[in-house]
């Protein structure tokens, strides 16, 4: 198959970087100017282990576990492999080092500086070294010969050398490069390489050929060159049979020649062209790992595939390959010489017995593949080993399998993830965050010079910043606004403790510690209000006050993963196996002051097996659960659809590149931010200097969201998701801030009426019905008259069945919590469990006023309602017109829906249900005022003999305290008579005919009857009626004047002078001490038809 060029990756800042594979070729090492030596498991590596070494490294090498590095202080430092701990200086030079290398038995380190010396090391005795001194000018790269008895170097001298190691003089020197006067004005690095194994020839990269020396002789043996090579050569490298060379420039191309025929194999251009400045081979792939001077890491793969095997070895592999079918199949295939090979990734059939073996050179990675070298070595095709394979070998095909492996036809389960604390980053770095939260950062730094931990509040009220010693090695920790609690793990001498600073204490003792029971460690801890909290190697969770005393002991279905807090309430996040290969975890939530479980059996889900959960925790608002995987995905949990996961947020559509990510660090619900901060190239940020917080925005996987309809659907989900957690928390008993509940309710209606007329513009008339049902009484109302002036009259009609279904229900769920609960608690704005009783409020006359209020608005309250702004001036004129009603000015329903919610709807409802009348909706694009008169008349009709003396009772007592307002309000009531409209008129003389047609018809079904039959009028009909109603209207006023209106002003003046010599008597005696408002509202409010 041919090579293939793996996306480059961030490895390090930008300047020289150096590269190269351990003994095993088991990760990829890097250094670069950073000063950094990482260790990489492969490309794909988010979270490399790094190494400081200095302020910047300039070369290193590996061998025998053993880490030799160049850095800035002029030094060549040791380190051990791969725990990176210092282990001495190995030699020292007076100006910076460019290149290290090792000898090939490990023993020797040879080093070239800038001073123009260079230095030859034994690595476990730093005192017996070698000069070699010679060249003019900085020392560029060296090279020691295989058989350890040359070394051969470059300088920028334009010089290269070959000396004897023995008596340590120059045996050759070319003058091949272009001279300059240090290592930063080089054309090209020169980094030459003598061929493995024998060390016949010598690679020296000069311009834009590779020119080959021989041994011994040192004349030019031949150039290897290529037309894709237009600019100098900066790097040559052997692979380790010998067979291969490879080569980069200083424009970004990569070119492999086959040495023995002198032909290119592989060409390779750099994404950006920068400057190739390391080359490593794989010591058993065909792999070659290459970095920039931008700091950058690549990988090519697959290197000389495209050469076809000797004739010869595959004739035999393909005669030896066809005789294991010549006897018996099954019986050889069951035998103990050659295990079958199983494929679960491809699919097929299991009794296909073609699939069982691949073909001759085939060539797959994985583990159950046929080795092709077993086979040849069981019929002596591999005699010869050693020097043979330099010869006519270049690499095995595959990597050496063991025949002792057991079979396993099946997929392998994900690894177990190891527990970790929340917002914190891994424990091997040397400094890193112990945890990031909304309280404040705890910072641990581990290295020679200082073991301490550092603590610092984002408010600084809470408490100062603290400085910590680190003498118990404490690994992991967690902040709230009371104390600091810290867990180390055990040692031989010591237990794993758990430590508690307590800065919120008003005593003098502010810590205490607790001691875990033998061969019990503590994997992960957390702290909520009042209570710590910490899981144990023994499936435990224990559980005590903040002030040290233990509370409750409770066991875990699997081991813990990760926990946090919240309020009272403790999520722990445990294993439960696997699933479909993935990691299956779950989340028990535990509230801690009242002891019992909340919620179980919430399971979490990864995506691949690769991945891995990476934060988990709770919103800093609400305290929502949620978690964070390695994917970058953001999970809420959400309540409102049967405790499931929504995925909020991919931190992956916000990286600029394929290797950074997003830290999180906090999630809120109110403002809606997700708090991260960016990690080039690793998925944790340093610790100095400190990291920058940027906010982004949260997002709802739904379709098409480039669209003005799905922009909107994602918006009002996600507003229905981040606050169904508010229910919940009022179902529960907590309190929380209802005008944000309120705030959210208006924004969903809002998006809901966008949304419907967006429909109406489309003509997507069913789709309006379907989003009226998502919409609250009120905002059904507003749709009606939206599709009314739209002139859609069928929407309107089934608008109209959707507002009559849901006052109907309002008006059931109004009666059930008046069974539940006692009237006065509607006085209470909040979801708070704890209601006051009515008697006990001190401002009873505030909220009595307000019943007074309501009462008056029945039979106006949904006008008011349903008119919108564009009708003010409609509004004045048939609304009573109040001042201290709050309902009257609304110019605008949806500021006003939460208001009406709680009263105006149950009063309604209430005036619903005795006397069976739905709300009137207009069917036909009418003017406002006839509409309005047609509504009101009728709602009179029925309405005024059951509660019209109720309401001027409480109309007067209202008025015993506001004398004025009461006689401006009589007289404006008195006034307020409407006239009649000619379809009023018309339903008067044609009721009995309706009724005698349907007898069954109740008052809102006559009515709606009356309109479709008088819509059936001819246009000249209806207009005499019409007509009619306009002419009759003054006879009419008049008529009721001579006939209703001095009956009812005299009762309403009788009754107002009694009611004024009791407010007399009254305002003697204390207010509180009068049951009479209270009565009358009682009845008022309890009064049933």
């Amino acid at each position: 198959m041919p090579s293939t060029q793996k996306p480059m990756r961030y490895g390090h800042t930008e300047g020289h970087t150096d590269v190269f594979f351990n003994d095993t070729g088991s990760c990829i090492v890097t250094c670069g100017s950073d000063g950094d030596v990482r260790i990489w498991e492969n490309l794909d590596d988010d979270d490399p282990k790094s190494i400081n070494v200095g302020e910047k490294a300039f070369s290193c090498a590996l061998k025998n576990g053993r880490l030799i590095t160049a850095v800035s202080n002029n030094t060549v430092q040791i380190h051990t492999f791969p725990e990176g701990a210092p282990d001495g200086i190995l030699t020292r030079f007076t100006m910076h080092v460019n290149h290290v290398t090792f000898s090939p038995d490990g023993t020797k380190v040879a080093a070239g500086s800038s001073d123009f010396m260079i230095k030859v090391v034994e690595v476990t005795n730093s005192s017996k070294q070698k000069t070699f001194r010679g060249h003019d000018a900085p020392v560029l790269s060296l090279s020691f010969d295989p058989k350890d008895v040359y070394l051969a170097s470059a300088s920028c001298d334009g010089s290269v050398r070959v000396w004897n190691l023995a008596d340590q003089t120059c045996t050759k020197s070319w003058l091949l490069l272009q001279k300059c006067n240090d290592v930063i004005d080089a054309k090209s690095i020169c980094r030459l390489a003598w061929q493995p194994g024998t060390g016949k020839l010598l690679a020296v990269p000069v311009d834009k050929v590779v020119e080959l020396f021989r041994r011994e002789t040192w004349d030019s043996k031949f150039n290897l060159s290529d037309a894709s090579i237009t600019q100098p050569l900066n790097v040559v490298v052997w692979s380790p049979c010998g067979q291969f060379l490879a080569a980069g420039s200083v424009d970004g191309n990569i070119v492999v020649w086959n040495v023995e025929t002198q032909q290119c194999i592989e060409r390779m251009k750099h994404e950006k062209k920068y400057s190739i400045c390391g080359l490593a081979w794989h010591p058993k792939y065909k792999q070659i790992a290459y970095t920039d001077t931008e700091g950058n890491l690549g990988l090519l793969e697959n290197i000389g595939d495209v050469e076809k095997p000797n004739d010869k070895v595959a004739s035999a592999v393909a005669k030896d390959y066809n005789d294991l079918f010549d006897g018996d199949d099954d019986d050889y295939l069951n035998g103990d010489m050659i295990e079958p090979p199983s494929s679960p990734k491809t699919g097929e059939n299991e009794d296909d017995a073609d699939d069982l073996m691949q073909p001759p050179g085939h060539n797959d990675d994985d583990d159950n593949s046929l080795d092709i070298g077993l086979i040849k070595a069981s019929s002596g095709l591999l005699g010869k080993e050693d020097d043979g394979d330099d010869e006519t070998g270049g690499f095995s095909a595959l990597p050496p399998s063991s025949t002792q492996q057991p079979f396993y036809d099946g997929p392998m389960p994900t690894p177990r993830q190891k527990p970790f604390q929340s917002g914190s980053t891994p424990v091997h770095l040397m400094h890193r965050f112990m945890v990031w939260n909304s309280v404040g950062i705890i910072r641990c730094y581990n290295d020679e010079q200082d073991n301490a931990i550092d603590i610092e509040f984002h408010d600084t009220s809470v408490h100062h910043a603290t400085h910590l010693p680190n003498s118990l090695s404490h690994t992991m920790a967690d902040l709230s606004t009371e104390a600091i609690l810290l867990a180390c793990e055990s040692t031989e001498e010591l237990a794993s403790k758990l430590h508690c600073i307590h800065f919120g204490s008003w005593d003098a003792n502010k810590e205490w510690t607790v001691d875990m029971p033998k061969d019990e460690e503590i994997e992960a801890i957390c702290l909520g209000q009042g209570w710590a909290a910490c899981a144990t190697t023994a499936l435990l969770v224990r559980v005590f006050t903040v002030g040290g005393v233990q509370k409750e002991i409770f066991s875990l279905p699997g081991p813990v993963v990760s926990m946090a807090g919240h309020g009272e309430q403790l999520m722990v996040v445990y294993h439960r196996g696997n699933f479909l290969l993935l990691p299956f975890f779950e989340l028990g939530l535990f509230t801690v002051l009242t002891s019992h479980w909340l919620l179980t059996l919430v399971n979490l889900f990864v995506i691949t097996r690769e991945c891995f959960l990476l934060l988990h925790g709770v919103s800093a608002f609400l305290g929502t659960p949620c978690y964070v995987d390695s994917e970058g995905i953001v999970q809420m949990l959400n309540r409102g659809l049967g405790n499931t996961w929504i995925p909020v947020c991919n931190t992956r559509e916000h990286c600029k590149g394929k290797y950074d990510h997003y830290w999180v660090v906090g999630i809120h619900e109110n403002p809606q931010q997700l708090r991260c901060i960016p990690c080039k190239g690793a998925r944790f940020p340093p610790t100095l200097p400190r990291p920058a917080v940027v906010i982004l925005p949260f997002k709802l996987p739904y379709c098409q969201v480039e669209t003005e309809k799905g922009q909107m659907e994602e918006q009002y989900w996600r507003s229905v998701v981040f606050h169904s957690h508010v229910d919940y928390l009022s179902k529960n008993g907590y309190d929380f801030d209802e005008n944000a509940k309120n705030q959210a309710v208006k924004e969903q209606q809002e998006l809901l009426m966008k949304m419907f007329a967006l429909s109406c513009k489309l003509e997507r008339e069913f789709r309006c019905v379907e989003l009226a049902d998502l919409m609250t009484h009120n905002v059904v109302n507003l749709a009606i008259k939206y599709a009314s002036r739209s002139r859609r009259l069928n929407l309107a009609q089934r608008l109209s069945e959707v507002a009559v279904e849901k006052a109907s229900e309002l008006a059931a769920a109004q009666e059930d919590e008046e069974e539940e609960e006692d009237f006065r608690q509607h006085s209470n704005a909040g979801y708070s469990s704890s209601a006051t009783k009515w008697g006990q409020l001190p401002g009873r006359n505030v909220q009595q006023d307000q019943e007074v209020e309501d009462a008056e608005e029945i039979d106006a309250c949904e006008e008011a309602e349903e008119t919108p702004e564009v009708h003010k001036e409609s509004k004045k004129k048939y609304v009573s017109p109040s001042k201290k009603d709050p309902v009257a000015p609304s110019v605008n329903i949806l500021d006003n829906m939460t208001k009406y919610s709680k009263k105006t709807s149950s009063s309604g409802s209430r005036a619903v249900n005795k006397q069976n009348l739905p709300v009137i909706k207009p069917l036909t694009p009418k003017p406002k005022t006839k509409q309005v008169l047609a509504a009101s008349f009728f709602q009179a009709r029925t309405a005024a003999s059951n509660s019209g003396e109720k309401i001027v009772e409480q109309r007067e007592q209202k008025a015993g305290n506001e004398s004025q307002e009461t006689k401006v309000t009589a007289q404006e009531n008195t006034e307020n008579r409407r006239p009649k409209t000619g379809f009023q008129m018309w339903l008067e003389e044609n009721r009995a005919n309706i009724l005698t047609d349907n007898p069954d018809l109740n008052e809102a079904e006559v009515i709606k009857e009356g309109m479709s039959r008088f819509r059936m009028l001819t246009s000249e009909e209806r207009m005499v009626w019409t007509e009619k109603a306009r002419g009759g209207s003054v006879g009419d006023s008049a008529e009721d004047k001579k006939r209703k209106r001095p009956t009812a002003e005299e009762d309403e003046v009788k009754k107002s002078q009694e009611q004024k010599s009791e407010d007399t008597n009254v305002s003697k005696k204390s207010k509180p001490l009068d049951p009479s408002t209270n009565n009358r509202l009682s009845s008022f409010a309890f009064k049933q038809s």
